[in-house]
């Protein structure tokens, strides 16, 4: 349930005013317009604000990946739980330029995922399949039917591999939605062939401090002019970009710009007509309901009936503030649209109905918000499990009273809603889900401006004079249907030594919800005993090296961990996946005399492994950091913890001291925004490579030529060999160390297929009486993954200096 202050915020933000004015300005134009992208965060917002609030376009962002492979500047969500994260970002984002997503990828689960950085389109067909990613686009502009299409990004060299797919796929997609051969399974689902007008690339290049476009964008054929500001806010379109860009927080979007842009230049690659001159994107589209009134196959009385309802809009529109003018015209509109529809021929109802389709949803959404007729919808508790109920409240408001109006709950299948009780403008509905009950989806395929997002929902049917107008309403936060009974098992990883040095781990199965008993099902010679401290796992007597996963069961069926996600900027949700306890049995050898200092940000996890390790380990706060360092060997600092704790960026000179006294310093990777100044921030100059598409390792198996074998980092506690850089996951490293001072030796080399080697995976150096020794390599990643040689190499890091 929303706290008071969360209630209070959210209706803060949205003023019934703004609510309305956005409400008509949707209104103006029967054209959509679709920007594609590879990421939650690559839609061009400022163009796009103004494709919506300045001209009353329906946007659509399709976008074909949940952003799971991505990093998080906010906390530990990392995979499924940052793909559901960033799922909800890029709806709230959506929420603030008021258009509609698409998503094309499903999770990591799914084959169009986000799978962490390629560097060109084939590399990431390889995982996506081509062929399915333009099925699916192809599903989209058939589905959603834009009338113009714009990728972000170029299908360039120097350019993110994912964008460079989703660029190809987008236009290859253009041609066989129109082709009544091409994926006719699309047509048993009420689909049909679709020609999108205009296909445009960006005509600015997509190179900065991540990318490097090799070539030049095309020439522009055509400027987005976005002069003036929005009525409702008084904002410039490009500021209301950064407000939606705000919401991608955990990619530490948003920013403050003294200038913002006010043009966009754009390529006219395809045109339905061949065109290629014109003055606006908007050259011969059906840009309103009175172009649509000089449609050909139209009667008379169709067309005047298309004039009549542009008309009454125009008037709705200026009548604003005016509620009750509003709802007048809009009557009128409604009406004469509804009039359009029945007596239109086949043919320009095949073209264009889909057009007063939306019109006369948005029209009735208009009437319901400018007669003020919701408040809101809360259902609690807001998650149910399989055999529970709950109570949803419908709170109308004041322009409810004297309608006729009927409130009805949309629900997922097996869950139902019984009215309880009317009191003046409150309905209360119990609702119940089915001991069968499925689960819910964890990522939804589509959200909508107009509301009907999550499992559940509120449909408003009101009665204006001759007109019945419906409209959706979400709920204030969303339903899900979760697991009666969830477990996690702390630690859900344990690092199990070769030689026996340990041989016992307590461990803490806890289950919420309903109690239910919880087995392990343990083999190979693990055994479980209870003490009067808890449970405890113990090893065999001979460990052999490898991986070994228990699923464990409760209630006789295989266990769910659900992890809830909480941020101000999103609300709640909660992530659901399998739990299993993993036992990594490996020939690990920790350094003699090692305390160590970790310094995060709650973006990795290798302070908890390098204690799950066996080692002395300290997480270092902010006072814990402002004190005595004398008795760490070694400080690590987490990857952007320079950008995000001001406390570390103080202790800058502290922390050189604490080197030239004898001790270690390890960095992980740092990004240049993260407040890394090559000349302060370490102990000697050491400059982070950009645009980091150059300063990267994307292939998982690349080769890695050692260049100093006997280094002290690579020769002990444990021999780094050729075994070590094997089964790594997603890539080798990223924000490279490009340039450094000669005290500084880089140990490995390493570069992705036709590339020049790059020697800033690990750089070391003897400062006064210790050590600075930077890595760019993934190791944070390694190590949730269970990599062996990301132990071995993490625990010879991390020894004295």
């Amino acid at each position: 349930m929303l706290t008071a202050r969360e209630r209070i915020e959210r209706q803060k933000a949205s003023p019934s005013l703004i609510r309305l004015h956005r409400a008509l300005s949707r209104l103006k134009s029967t054209v959509t317009m679709m920007n594609t992208g590879a990421h939650p965060d690559d839609e061009q917002s400022g163009m796009l604000a103004f494709f919506r609030l300045g001209l009353g376009m329906r946007v659509i962002v399709a976008c074909s990946t949940r952003g799971e492979g991505g990093q998080n500047s906010l906390g530990p969500e990392r995979l499924g739980v940052l793909g559901m994260m960033r799922s909800r970002e890029m709806e709230e984002a959506a929420r603030a330029l008021d258009c509609d997503v698409h998503w094309l990828g499903h999770g990591p689960e799914d084959a169009v995922h986000d799978f962490g950085f390629s560097k060109d389109g084939d590399q990431t067909f390889t995982r996506w399949g081509e062929q399915r990613t333009v099925e699916r686009l192809v599903r989209a502009y058939r589905s959603e039917r834009p009338d113009i299409v714009i990728p972000t990004f170029l299908d360039v060299p120097g350019q993110h591999g994912h964008h460079r797919a989703m660029t190809r796929a987008a236009e290859t997609a253009i041609r066989l939605a129109a082709d009544p051969e091409a994926f006719p399974e699309h047509f048993a689902e009420g689909m049909s062939p679709w020609q999108v007008a205009k296909y445009y690339l960006p005509a600015w290049s997509g190179g900065g401090d991540t990318y490097d476009d090799e070539v030049p964008p095309p020439d522009a054929t055509v400027f987005v002019e976005a002069s003036g500001r929005e009525p409702a806010t008084g904002a410039e379109y490009d500021r209301i970009g950064e407000w939606s860009r705000y919401y991608h927080a955990s990619q530490g979007m948003g920013y403050w710009r003294d200038r913002v842009k006010d043009s966009w230049p754009l390529h006219l690659l395809l045109a339905e007509d061949g065109a290629k001159a014109e003055k606006s994107v908007l050259d011969g589209l059906p840009a309103s309901l009175a172009d649509l009134s000089s449609s050909k196959d139209l009667s008379y009385e169709v067309a005047q009936a298309l004039k009549a309802a542009a008309t009454a809009i125009d008037r709705a529109i200026t009548a604003f503030p005016n509620a009750d003018a509003i709802v007048a015209a809009l009557t009128e509109a409604a009406i004469q649209i509804d009039t359009a529809r029945k007596g239109a021929s086949p043919t320009f109802l095949e073209l264009h109905g889909h057009r007063l389709d939306r019109k006369t949803r948005e029209i009735d959404a208009a009437l319901i918000e400018a007669a003020g007729i919701f408040d809101r919808a809360t259902l609690l508790p807001s998650t149910l499990s399989p055999g529970e109920t709950g109570t949803l409240t419908i709170d109308l408001a004041p322009g409810a009273d004297g309608r006729s109006i009927k409130v009805e709950p949309v629900l997922p299948t097996a869950v139902s809603a019984k009215a309880d009780t009317t009191a003046g403008n409150r309905r209360t509905f119990s609702v119940s889900a089915a001991g069968d009950a499925a689960y819910s989806r964890l990522y939804a395929p589509a959200w909508s401006a107009l509301a009907g997002n999550g499992e559940a929902h509120v449909l408003v049917t009101a009665s204006f004079g001759d007109h019945v107008a419906h409209a959706i309403f979400d709920l204030e936060e969303p339903f899900a249907l979760l697991p009666a009974s969830s477990v996690t098992i702390e630690p859900e990883a344990i690092v199990v030594p070769l030689d026996g040095s340990r041989r016992e781990w307590p461990i803490k199965p806890t289950v919420s919800g309903r109690q239910a008993p919880v087995s392990l099902g343990l083999a190979g010679g693990w055994s479980l005993s209870q003490t009067s401290a808890g449970q405890v796992l113990r090893a065999p007597e001979n460990i052999e090296a490898g991986l070994t996963t228990i699923v464990p069961e409760v209630g006789g069926r295989p266990a769910l961990r659900l992890t809830p996600i909480s941020y101000s900027h999103i609300g709640r949700v909660t992530h659901r996946q399998p739990e299993t306890l993993r036992l990594l049995a490996l020939d690990l050898t920790l350094p003699e005399g090692a305390v160590v200092g970790y310094v995060g940000a709650g973006a990795d996890r290798v302070g908890l492994w390098l204690s799950r390790m066996g080692l002395d380990v300290t997480e270092l706060d902010a006072k814990a950091l402002a004190g005595d360092l004398s008795r760490y060997t070694t400080i690590v600092i987490g990857i952007f913890a320079f950008g995000i704790r001001k406390d570390l960026a103080a202790a800058t000179e502290k922390l050189h001291r604490f080197v030239e006294d004898g001790g270690h310093l390890v960095t992980l990777y740092h990004r240049p925004t993260d407040g890394w100044d090559p000349l302060a921030t370490p102990p000697r100059k050491l400059e982070i490579g950009s645009p980091s598409l150059r300063w990267r390792v994307t292939d998982p198996n690349a080769e890695v030529t050692v260049l100093a074998p006997d280094h002290v980092l690579l020769k002990g506690p444990n021999a780094i060999g050729p075994q070590d850089w094997s089964g790594w996951d997603k890539e080798r490293g990223l924000y490279f160390a490009a340039r450094w001072d000669d005290a500084y030796q880089p140990l490995v080399s390493m570069h992705d297929v036709n590339e020049q080697p790059l020697l800033g995976a690990i750089v070391s150096a003897p400062v006064g009486k210790g050590r600075h020794t930077h890595t760019s390599l993934v190791l944070h990643h390694q190590l949730d993954k269970l990599v062996p040689g990301a132990f071995r190499l993490m625990a010879n890091l991390v020894q004295p200096a």
